[in-house]
């Protein structure tokens, strides 16, 4: 989609949540104060990358982790407010290993963990909100969140999915992973970049955050939530997938090898053959 510069300007300087937000998400704006499945639930709060982590892809613009860090310290305000104990992996520009934020996750019980990224690509059209989960436990928790970011963004709705990231496959607590839009793409970097549609953000991870609990057992295709429930999402399942495009680099890789090496064979022996008829 291309817009001018002064659209942009207009769409970001009038952004406000009655006018982003998706029909099906605006019919059930109503019932958008879901029970609370109680403010004694910890949140650890995760905000991708930091210190000489970047984030995103070589040459990219905005870096992602001060857009990471400024959503989770506001999620942690909204959260904060709503009686929640909250946990940040990080509150500055810093670097945390991934295995420390998986400690930290695991080191408090009835906890959950909610990691902040945004997404990058070298095709600057690719846009949209992903949400990912590893654990079964986890797909409530990543249908709740998905359901409330992807429809109250502007963005388009790119699913739900499971894929082993580090820290949702080592975390024993529920936990997700938010990609809340590309910043290489030149509309939803221009949206991150303003303080109003961050906040929105915040607001809509809290949202999934509290009703999770209302997250109906059976799946559905249409993402139409009832008064006094929200659905459990499909999701496409990358585990297998990854696992499968490994195997098919390693064979790509050990071929390709093979074929390097017969050619060099048959280069030599080629050569050999070159000089003992110069000879």
């Amino acid at each position: 989609m291309k817009i001018s510069f002064s659209q942009l300007r207009l769409i970001i300087a009038g952004f406000s949540v009655a006018s982003m937000v998706c029909p099906a998400s605006r019919a059930a704006q109503t019932s958008r104060d879901p029970q609370t499945s109680g403010p004694s639930t910890t949140v650890v709060i995760d905000a991708g990358h930091g210190g000489f982590d970047r984030g995103g892809i070589p040459g990219q613009r905005i870096p992602e982790k001060e857009m990471t860090l400024d959503v989770a310290q506001r999620l942690k305000g909204v959260l904060t407010a709503a009686g929640y104990r909250v946990v940040m992996t990080r509150d500055s520009d810093v670097f945390v290993p991934l295995a420390t934020r998986v400690a930290i996750a695991n080191s408090y019980r009835n906890a959950i963990f909610v990691c902040i990224h945004f997404n990058s690509a070298k095709r600057m059209g690719a846009g949209g909100i992903e949400t990912y989960f590893y654990s079964r436990d986890s797909l409530p928790l990543a249908s709740a969140v998905h359901y409330f970011v992807a429809g109250g963004a502007p963005s388009a709705n790119r699913g739900v999915r499971r894929r082993g990231f580090y820290v949702l496959r080592k975390t024993g607590i529920p936990a997700v992973l938010v990609e809340c839009g590309f910043l290489t793409n030149p509309t939803e970097g221009a949206y991150a970049e303003s303080t109003s549609y961050r906040q929105k953000l915040a607001t809509e991870i809290a949202a999934g955050i509290r009703g999770r609990s209302s997250v109906t057992s059976t799946s559905s295709r249409t993402g139409v939530a009832t008064d006094d429930s929200i659905p459990l999402q499909s999701y496409i399942d990358q585990t297998k997938v990854s696992s499968s495009k490994r195997s098919h680099k390693r064979s790509s890789r050990t071929k390709s090898s093979k074929k390097k090496k017969s050619s060099k064979t048959l280069d030599s022996e080629a050569s050999a053959t070159a000089r003992k008829q110069e000879g």
